[in-house]
């Protein structure tokens, strides 16, 4: 995997998603500084047992951060399921959404959490006004707030604008901003650029980052290779 261009940005790259296999190879660069999961993810990786599924990850996951979240929608049991996954390792962040689906702020939850010091990861944040009441309470505690950039961008938005806005609030030493789900390979220079401290990037694209700083020219040659030899192996006529 190239570095040429990663090796000049400050933000660090997380790798976002459940499966082991891919998992055991990424944490093999030194690129990848945390893992990220979420119900989704271990469901679309085929897993059964959720429990089971954080601890396969954990038994190979040791020295960098791994955000596993909480799957109850009752506001008082999220606070009993993040301190059980807190406890299943000293590298776990506990994700809480930023509400339920009844759209119940999750903030009663996330305050007791952060008087208890749990390391916590608040994950589907899509505005700024959600987590004005919760800036005010975080202290020094250390906090990962995630923005979801990419779907703020798939609404025909530009997620920057809404990063800026996060940051203008009066944020806490420890707390974290992360640019989440990400769309392509060039989000990772947007997220640095505009003062994302993380990035949770898939496997797919990570994948690409051996095409950062390639000649255009010869990704160009490339490319109509590919279209030429992809015709002749069609038997296309015209």
């Amino acid at each position: 995997m190239t570095t040429s261009i990663i090796d000049n940005l400050n933000i660090k790259i997380f790798s976002d998603g459940a499966n082991v296999e891919d998992i055991i190879n990424l944490i093999k660069n030194p690129l990848i500084k945390g893992i990220t999961t979420n119900p989704s993810l271990m469901r679309k990786a085929g897993v059964v047992n959720y429990k089971d599924g954080c601890n396969e990850i954990l038994k190979y996951v040791k020295d960098i951060p791994v955000s596993l979240e909480v799957i109850s929608d009752d506001i008082d049991e999220m606070y009993e399921q993040a301190l059980e996954l807190a406890s299943w390792g000293e590298n776990v962040c506990v994700k809480i959404p930023i509400t339920n689906t009844k759209s119940e702020s999750s903030l009663k939850t996330i305050s007791k959490l952060l008087h208890r010091n749990v390391y916590l990861n608040i994950t589907a944040i899509f505005q700024a006004n959600q987590i004005f009441d919760l800036v005010k309470q975080i202290n020094d505690n250390k906090i990962i707030l995630s923005i979801f950039a990419g779907r703020i961008a798939d609404s025909g938005r530009d997620p920057k604008k809404i990063i800026r806005e996060v940051k203008a609030l009066s944020l806490g030493k420890n707390t974290e901003l992360l640019w989440a789900s990400t769309r392509e390979a060039y989000n990772i220079v947007e997220a640095n650029d505009i003062g994302c401290d993380i990035i949770t990037v898939s496997p797919s694209i990570l994948n690409k980052l051996d095409v950062f700083n390639k000649d255009l020219l010869l990704y160009s040659l490339e490319t109509v290779k590919m279209f030429y030899e992809d015709a002749k192996k069609s038997n296309y006529i015209i």
